[in-house]
């Protein structure tokens, strides 16, 4: 019997002594980022993506022993457990097989079986199925008693089969044959209903199909569960060999041989075989096609959960255009355009409405606004918004640069999805309680041009949708998993701790709510840090905190220079040992890579610090508070493509990936409306996942393959030599693609590029 250390040491192919150290530093409060990068001499070096794999499989096995232990002191209350029992109770690897075994003993409502035992009918169930030579009209006429409510020979019979029924639906060997058969060999099969065929168009691929049920990818399981819960489609568990003929299940033939039950022909025989079809029809094929549509569902939302984390850690990790005046607009046509500038570090300078667009037609007005604004604040971006009217309002931009060619703009088409999030949240409440909404928008899309990691943390990830059917999944399995990923970036970059919002500091590790509150309030009071330990000052912030968060906390500008750096300040002692050695000053050190690439990491090594963490330190000495994100880049949108309706088959684009799925990309070439590329599209290699060949934020050429205005779909190829009208595939989703009211997308590229709004559009999806 393995522990639970054992079990995850075997799953993630690592020593035992690894999972647990790292398990024992997590019972002890350390965060995974903590653990990945100043704890490698502990854990051997595992990093955060294993580390949060150990981190879902503790809580999981943990959970699996919990319930171990209750169904262990169920049974034995109820002086049911013997040797046997409980070795298979202590042996069973998953909580379904846990289950099988504990459902004879399971407390239930009162079942026909138990309402049969209670009449007295248990030995004639028994009789019969010991003695099938036995006449079972017979035997039951001895069992007729009208105050135990059995007044025929038919109520007898009735009686018994349920209880044979309800004591062969309990053997856990018997469903564990089934169920791997089932999984082997069954089909999902759906249907539409009949009822709302004509309202149900959106799931039309899904009105007569099926499948293998192992086979059955995410996205199409999910599109089939969610045309279910609206009551478009019916879904079965069927067997090839049940299509034609339903009696012929080979399901009835394998309970039979479980039973070792032939019919011979005997008196009882007829009725012990339809008692063993029944068994399989009424008891045993509803609760496992329940539980194997489960399963799918299951296996269904972690390959979704996965998808989406992998591009929100992609569009958090997206490059930043850096510290400069931002001027941000969020387009619109009869409410006018929204104008915010921000200064290099975010904070709001001035507000403005324009209205360039019909039906006010204020053009030239409005270049002359905009040139005043980016003269007296020294802009150097534009952010523009991408929803309704953004590229007419990239237009307006292109004007003005063309008018006043000595202002020197970088343009960027953002996305401002969550934008409206942001706008109505208590922070932005807070932040700016006499601002419109509107223009809260507005200044959100100049900062996430800026550093869009720093402001989509302010926004609940879940409202960020780069995935597939964020809102089919297990709700509180992706808040963990996309907060995991939030906490992951935030500490990978590092936070300014005299200029990060509230938000982001929450998401460093060791700290929360309150501390980051109490560590701007301080800030406020005391003015800037201007040195690591004083943050021990802060209100609640102790040692357990302390040693969490301080080297991801930078302090730019302050009395020691490694708190600029992502060097702990428990390794400071090795960095003075460093500048001992050397004798050199720490500003002459700091960046002075050709000395540090000369020094032999060995020659530091204490009892406390090992080899890779000495090797950490050269690396961040090298270049100190180094950021791990890509240079800033922009897509250039083809001019006079500006809706779905100038596309043409056969044009090359550039365009910006908006999301990743399993069956392909999304990209964003500027018509207010993502392409998609199908995943055989990507490469003239073959592609097994699309993540490998791109990722949100990527900039890509495409040819458009072919248009479909009435259904709003584009198709895409990253191969450029791929002819037009290419061979039909199966959508993945009817309304996958759609693009949604802007309020309700999610935020895609840190670029301020397109995003995905085709998962969180107003049908749901």
């Amino acid at each position: 019997m393995f522990t639970i250390e054992e079990r995850i040491a075997q799953e993630l192919c690592v020593s035992p002594n690894q999972i647990n150290a790292a398990v024992k530093l997590l019972d002890e409060g350390a965060t995974v980022p903590f653990i990945a990068r100043y704890r490698k001499e502990a854990t051997q070096g595992l990093d955060d993506t294993q580390l949060r794999s150990l981190q879902e499989r503790l809580l999981y096995l943990r959970e699996l022993e919990e319930r171990r232990e209750t169904i262990l002191n169920s049974i034995q209350e109820q002086n049911k457990l013997n040797p046997e029992l409980k070795a298979q109770i202590l042996q069973a690897q998953t909580k379904i097989q846990l289950e099988d075994l504990y459902r004879p003993y399971k407390p239930k409502r009162r079942t026909k079986g138990q309402i049969a035992i209670e009449a007295g009918l248990k030995p004639l169930s028994e009789a019969l199925w010991q003695d099938p030579t036995l006449n079972p009209a017979t035997i039951a006429e001895q069992y007729i008693d009208n105050e135990k409510g059995v007044p025929d020979i038919k109520t007898a019979l009735e009686g018994a089969r349920y209880i044979l029924m309800e004591q062969f639906a309990e053997d856990a060997s018997l469903l564990g044959k089934i169920r791997t058969y089932l999984q082997e060999n069954c089909l999902l099969q759906s249907k539409v209903n009949p009822e709302k065929a004509e309202i149900a168009q959106k799931f039309q691929d899904y009105f007569a199909h099926q499948e293998l049920w192992k086979k059955v990818p995410s996205h199409r399981c999910l599109a089939m569960l969610r045309g279910r819960k609206e009551g478009f489609l019916q879904l079965a568990l069927i067997l090839p060999e049940e299509i034609e003929n339903p009696d012929s299940s080979p399901i009835i033939g394998m309970i039979a041989q479980h039973l070792d039950f032939k019919n011979q022909g005997r008196n009882a025989d007829s009725f012990l075989q339809d008692v063993i079809k029944a068994t399989w029809r009424i008891k045993i094929q509803p609760h496992l096609e329940t539980e194997l549509i489960g399963i799918l569902k299951e296996n269904a939302e972690e390959e979704a959960i996965v998808v989406f984390k992998r591009n929100l850690h992609d569009l958090l990790m997206a490059p930043p255009a850096g510290h400069m005046a931002t001027l941000g607009l969020d387009p619109g046509l009869r409410t006018g355009v929204k104008v915010a500038i921000v200064d290099p570090f975010g904070k709001l300078l001035a507000t403005d409405t324009l209205y360039p667009h019909p039906p006010h037609k204020q053009w030239q007005e409005a270049i002359e606004a905009l040139k005043k604004h980016i003269e007296q604040h020294n802009v150097k971006l534009v952010s523009i918004g991408n929803g309704t009217a953004s590229r007419e309002t990239e237009k307006l931009v292109d004007t003005l640069m063309q008018q006043y060619t000595s202002l020197k703009l970088t343009k960027v088409i953002t996305s401002e999805a969550g934008a409206s999030v942001y706008s109505a949240s208590e922070f932005a409440s807070k932040e700016f309680p006499n601002l419109d909404v509107s223009l809260r928008g507005a200044v959100s899309i100049a900062r996430r041009l800026q550093d869009p990691l720093a402001e989509l943390v302010k926004i609940e990830p879940k409202s960020i949708g780069v995935g597939q059917y964020q809102h089919d999944v297990n709700q509180a399995k992706l808040s963990r998993t996309l907060d995991a990923i939030v906490e992951d970036a935030v500490n990978a970059v590092g936070v300014d701790v005299n200029t990060a919002s509230h938000p982001l500091l929450t998401h460093v590790a060791g700290l929360n709510q309150q501390i980051a509150q109490n560590i701007i309030e301080y800030r406020e009071q005391h003015g800037p840090f201007q040195n690591r330990p004083q943050l021990k000052k802060v209100p609640r912030l102790g040692e357990k905190a302390f040693e969490q968060a301080a080297g991801f906390l930078r302090i730019v500008n302050g009395d020691n220079p490694l708190d600029a750096s992502c060097v702990h300040p428990e390794a400071y002692p090795v960095v003075e040992t460093i500048l001992a050695k050397s004798k050199l000053n720490i500003e002459k050190l700091i960046g002075n890579s050709s000395f540090i690439q000369h020094l032999n990491p060995k020659e530091f090594i204490t009892d406390k610090f090992g080899l890779p963490t000495i090797k950490d330190i050269f690396k961040e000495l090298e270049k100190p508070g180094r950021d791990p994100r890509a240079s800033f880049q922009t897509a250039q949108f083809k001019e006079g493509i500006e809706s779905i309706s100038d596309l043409k088959e056969g044009m090359v684009l550039e365009g910006v990936v908006t999301n990743v799925a399993n069956f392909g990309a999304f990209v964003d070439i500027g018509v207010h409306q993502d392409g998609l590329v199908h995943i055989s599209a990507l490469s003239h290699e073959f592609v097994k996942e699309p993540s490998t060949v791109v990722k949100t934020g990527q900039i890509v050429k495409v040819k458009v393959l072919e248009i479909d205005i009435p259904r709003k779909r584009i198709s895409l190829s990253m191969r450029l030599d791929a002819p037009s009208q290419p061979q039909k595939t199966k959508a993945p989703n009817p309304s996958f693609n759609k693009k949604p009211k802007k309020e309700t997308v999610a935020q895609t590229s840190s670029l301020g590029l397109a995003l995905q709004k085709a998962l969180k559009d107003k049908d749901g999806h």
